[in-house]
């Protein structure tokens, strides 16, 4: 299997994430190594009691072992993924797990041809107009598209959609801010 394609994310996070995918790879549970994995990012992003477990560097590493393993065991994780979780424990990389979990998302989806865009608006957006967006990008040759969305309520209206190194820039806010900078070139 080829490992030229590397996630947005580098250093060692990024490391983790290409061991895990070709670990999940060569035992033929990508698939379920990729849905473990979102749930624990889940987990991640919604236990704050469970990130502070992660984050805290004044845990003993016994304890936070016996933590870390109750909580993935209470929400049934695999083996994989336990023994993943053991290995970044034992090297003391917890606090980067959620960044860990990112790069692996990043790599699964450079490695099946899937591209991100990340479309933030002032409200969220509906399931329609979600599935019209997606529509339009697939118009515009970008074939497989997983959207991220995110809400600012500072952008006051329209939506800023980033897909790679691409922005697309028609909120409300820039326009107010292009409008008052022509305005002071014009006094």
């Amino acid at each position: 299997m080829p490992t030229d394609a590397v996630p947005q994310t580098s250093g060692p996070a990024a490391r983790y994430a290409l061991a895990l995918y070709n670990l999940a790879f060569d035992q033929s549970a990508l698939d379920e190594a990729v849905f473990q994995m979102q749930n624990l990012g889940q987990l991640i992003d919604e236990s704050a009691d469970f990130r502070r477990l992660l984050e805290s560097p004044l845990v003993d590493l016994n304890q936070a072992r016996n933590a870390v393993f109750a909580v993935l065991a209470s929400y049934g994780f695999g083996k994989l993924v336990h023994d993943f979780v053991g290995v970044a424990l034992e090297n003391r990389r917890l606090p980067l797990l959620r960044t860990i979990v990112s790069a692996f998302a990043d790599l699964v989806a450079v490695k099946r041809g899937v591209i991100t865009a990340t479309v933030t608006t002032a409200h969220p957006i509906s399931d329609v107009q979600e599935q019209q967006l997606r529509a339009r990008l697939i118009e515009s040759g970008y074939g497989q598209v997983q959207i991220v969305k995110r809400v600012d309520p500072t952008l006051l209206g329209g939506l800023v959609l980033r897909i790679g190194a691409r922005l697309y820039d028609t909120s409300l806010k820039s326009r107010l801010q292009r409008l008052q900078y022509a305005m002071k070139g014009a006094a």
